[in-house]
């Protein structure tokens, strides 16, 4: 592959995500990272570094579509640079019901839709958001592709005994985030399944004192961990559990799933794609079809969280992303 293609990429590489596009185009190209700023100060200190990174590309690669993004495919345009950008989920998402979504907000949705009109090339993670990002910014289809996240079998994989354990991973801030995580349908199942214990991984202060007021002992809360943690407790979990009201393609599901756990989950887009037959799901909150659910993964035989990871490795393998994406720079460089 030429290397003397230059990319900008625009994203936060501290996310695992992120971080593996990153890391599969800088085997292939020289690869500049140019991180959003985290607060308002560090705004003109990235826009002009982003300038010059871009003037000296062939092409900016932005994750997520937002006022970072915007900035990227303006200079792309401005210097007649390529420019893509990578859409997760928020950044196609309109729920006003939980104020959840970059179509709920104006601040958010102005940068979105510029982006959504003015950069070359839009990759998707899952199939639906292409049809919401044409529904609501009024596009042509054909700068849309749809590229699925890959995930490395070798590293997410089962390791010793399942325990009697259902678990969820869920980076809930807020009231907001409890509701989008479909927390409150997870920790009213508890008291159903005494013998068993439930786990939430990542519920921040606020959303876990909301939660915790008619909690059951079984239910235990934990901080968000880093990757080899967690993974310990995927290869605990007999059952994962994504019961969110809306997912792009939701990666602690997949490596839940790598791990062989047995899935549940909202019978919605990018769950379903995720899951497809080898797990159990329930209408986001309907809380008697969550405990069935949960209870039919609890009763099922072993071999279904083999099934869960057979499909994950072979529909969103790291090494079928990884010559998808080489494949889409050599075609548009």
């Amino acid at each position: 592959m030429n290397k003397r293609i230059k990319i900008a990429f625009v994203g936060d590489v501290s996310s695992s995500f992120v971080k593996n596009d990153y890391e599969i185009l800088s085997e292939f190209f020289d690869v500049d990272v140019v991180c959003p700023p985290k607060k308002k100060s560090g705004w003109l200190k990235f826009i002009f570094m982003l300038a010059r990174k871009t003037k000296q590309s062939d092409v900016t690669f932005s994750w997520f579509a937002g006022s970072h993004s915007a900035f990227a495919v303006f200079f792309s345009n401005l210097f007649r640079k390529k420019s893509m950008v990578v859409v997760g989920g928020y950044d196609a998402a309109y729920f006003p019901e939980i104020n959840y979504g970059a179509f709920t907000n104006i601040k958010e949705k102005i940068p979105a839709l510029y982006v959504y009109k003015h950069v070359n090339k839009i990759i998707v993670v899952e199939s639906s958001l292409k049809e919401r990002i044409i529904k609501y910014a009024k596009i042509n289809e054909d700068k849309i592709e749809c590229i699925p996240t890959g995930f490395n079998g070798e590293y997410w994989k089962p390791e010793g005994a399942k325990g009697n354990v259902v678990l969820t991973v869920a980076l809930a801030k807020d009231i907001t985030g409890v509701k989008l995580k479909g927390l409150e349908g997870f920790c009213r199942s508890v008291d159903s399944f005494p013998d068993s214990q439930f786990i939430i991984i990542g519920a921040k202060e606020k959303a876990k004192d909301y939660l915790k007021k008619d909690a059951a002992k079984n239910l235990k809360f934990i901080e968000f961990l880093p990757q080899h943690e967690l993974r310990t407790y995927y290869q605990r979990a007999k059952v994962y559990c994504q019961l969110s009201l809306d997912e792009g393609l939701p990666t602690a599901l997949c490596e839940a799933m790598l791990c062989e756990c047995i899935p549940v989950g909202s019978n919605i887009n990018g769950i379903k794609t995720v899951i497809g037959d080898t797990g159990f799901y329930a209408n986001y909150g309907d809380e008697q079809e969550i405990r069935e659910a949960i209870h039919r993964a609890l009763s099922t035989m072993d071999n279904q969280g083999e099934k869960a990871r057979d499909r994950i490795k072979k529909l969103f393998s790291d090494k079928r992303k990884r010559e998808t994406l080489k494949n889409l720079f050599s075609t548009m460089i």
